[in-house]
């Protein structure tokens, strides 16, 4: 693992507050937004977490956007619409870049992965001379894998260094040891030059050393240690104390 400020392709996010007229509606009435903070980010690793509700796949998605992504994820050339259901926030958010550019990107969404697997296969149905799309993700059918392992053939065979990767939750489909196998492709990546965003509910995927954790709740947002994250201390609990913590479940 090295720490490198060529790699910061995006440095902070910021809100246009100027142009918001009133917080009453969605997605302004979230709490990250009614409660936004200028938001600077790791030159390897930043990790946006919290509570359901709080704001995290809202605020990726409209990064992601504002980058130039589509809604439902995959590289900067995707571009399809399985159902628009995404927030119009990217037009509010000020992405301040880096000074160099990255050379690969990739937004993965973990709830819209199957449309971008479908949406390879409809790309490579079509007649072209080129390269089959796929071939990109290790040559096998992304729907002939199960979920883990067509997830897994994003991290391990489309990312390729040199890159910015934005994840919303990619623990999803994930046992434990491919989260750790994702932790050792996530370094290796940051060491091939790559910047990667978050937002996941895993402590181990968070576990990445001296990465910076955001972490949302009601009154905004925290940079906080891995070890103070809710995520962490509720698994440590259940750990070191099963039997107790389910008693009082139980009740």
């Amino acid at each position: 693992m090295k720490l490198n400020q060529d790699t910061q392709y995006i440095r902070e996010v910021s809100l246009k507050k100027e142009l918001i007229s009133s917080y009453q509606e969605f997605p302004f009435n979230i709490p990250v937004i009614e409660n936004f903070s200028e938001l600077k980010l790791h030159p390897n690793v930043t990790y946006i977490i919290g509570e359901n509700g709080m704001g995290k796949s809202t605020l990726l998605e409209g990064i992601a956007i504002a980058l130039g992504f589509n809604p439902e994820g995959g590289t900067l050339n995707f571009n399809f619409s399985s159902y628009n259901s995404h927030s119009n926030l990217d037009q509010y958010l000020r992405i301040v870049k880096g000074i160099n550019k990255a050379k690969d990107h990739f937004f993965f969404r973990a709830e819209t992965f199957y449309n971008v697997a479908t949406n390879i296969e409809d790309l490579d149905n079509e007649p072209s001379s080129g390269a089959s799309v796929i071939d990109s993700f290790g040559g096998k059918s992304l729907h002939e894998q199960s979920h883990g392992e067509s997830f897994f053939a994003a991290f391990t065979e489309r990312f390729q260094g040199n890159g910015l990767y934005i994840l919303d939750e990619p623990e999803a489909a994930l046992s434990p040891l491919r989260q750790l196998s994702m932790l050792s492709r996530i370094n290796e990546l940051c060491n091939q030059g790559s910047q990667f965003v978050i937002s996941t509910h895993s402590p181990i995927i968070m576990a990445y050393p001296n990465a910076l954790i955001i972490q949302l709740n009601e009154e905004g947002m925290t940079e906080v240690s891995l070890e103070d994250t809710f995520h962490y201390t509720i698994m440590k609990q259940f750990f070191e104390d099963k039997d107790r913590l389910l008693h009082h479940l139980f009740q």
